[in-house]
């Protein structure tokens, strides 16, 4: 394992909570190593060919692309770089079908959330956003993955071990490098903001225990011995167990206060969220339900609520 790295980071301001949109160029050796590739837009494009420009290197001389999970802010530019260069593309098995957008597995997760929020009780709700997905199924297929991909699991690559992190996404990962001390940890952990469990279907449809695996996969990262945690969005981190210990115990607060309203009569996931949440149940539903199933999957595992099926919907006590 090389005992240097030469780390370039390309930081694109947005103006949403988010901050920014992080993806980093990597000398190793003889490796120019992309991890992620930003939005597909010309910010990005712009952002990556200046920071090439500045440090002597074009876009031929990338020898890999690794993506750390499969949102569209970690994967916009793949194509324009492969096409530019045809690399090889790195990513988790389970990011396949989403990055290729395979109609088979599109619509079996359109199915997927559409059973969801019928048992969370979301009703219009959740009909309007089962609509959205429909909708966006046809509208994103251009912007599927063209090139060939390669699998990338857990074990050693190049001069990183990678490592496993799902719950913000099925397919995240992590490259961390031991000499250096340095942790490329896609959206797991965020400075300013807590990182967001997203409920998903797992390949067989069945849903994944998104917060439970968020917080195993923040702990797994508290083993490790890491000076330096490069993140998909903000700034560096430097305190990365502090960090951790924080939203530790900010999910256990916010389990505690879902815990409440179901003690004062909220008896659906969907009655919890508009409870808690206000108007932005509404504005930011997908976020909001999947922070509240996450948090009541939680509860539920440690013993601290039970729930039947009335109805075809799920209600909690």
């Amino acid at each position: 394992m090389t005992r240097l790295l030469e780390i370039f980071p390309i930081i694109v301001p947005v103006k949403s909570s988010l901050k920014s949109i992080n993806f980093y160029l990597i000398k190793a050796d003889q490796s120019l190593l992309l991890i992620d590739a930003g939005l597909n837009n010309d910010d990005c494009w712009r952002a990556l060919n200046k920071t090439l420009s500045k440090n002597g290197f074009d876009i031929s001389d990338i020898t890999h692309i690794c993506l750390t999970h499969h949102h569209i802010d970690h994967v916009g530019l793949v194509n324009r770089v492969v096409s530019a260069k045809p690399i090889p593309v790195f990513a988790h098995p389970l990011s396949f079908p989403r990055l290729k957008r395979e109609p088979e597995f599109i619509q079996m997760r359109i199915e997927f959330f559409d059973k969801l929020y019928r048992e969370m009780g979301c009703g219009e709700a959740g009909q309007k956003q089962v609509e959205h997905l429909r909708k966006a199924a046809k509208m994103n297929q251009s912007q599927k993955i063209e090139c060939d991909l390669h699998e990338l699991a857990t074990g050693s690559f190049e001069n990183f071990k990678v490592l496993e992190v799902p719950g913000h996404a099925p397919d995240q990962i992590a490259f961390y490098h031991s000499n250096t001390r340095k942790l490329f940890a896609g959206d797991l952990l965020i400075s300013h903001i807590s990182s967001n469990a997203l409920v998903e279907p797992t390949g067989n449809g069945k849903r994944t225990q998104s917060l439970s695996l968020h917080l195993d996969s923040m702990k797994k990262c508290l083993e490790l011995f890491v000076g330096t945690v490069f993140s998909g969005h903000g700034v560096v981190i430097e305190n990365h167990r502090e960090l951790i210990e924080r939203r530790i115990a900010g999910v256990d607060r916010k389990a505690d206060k879902f815990l409440s309203l179901i003690d004062a009569g909220c008896v659906t996931a969907s009655e919890v969220a508009k409870r808690y949440y206000g108007d932005t149940y509404e504005q930011q539903f997908s976020l909001v339900m999947s922070e509240v199933i996450g948090h009541l999957d939680y509860l539920e595992e440690k013993g601290k609520i039970g729930r039947s099926l009335k109805n075809g919907v799920w209600t909690y006590e």
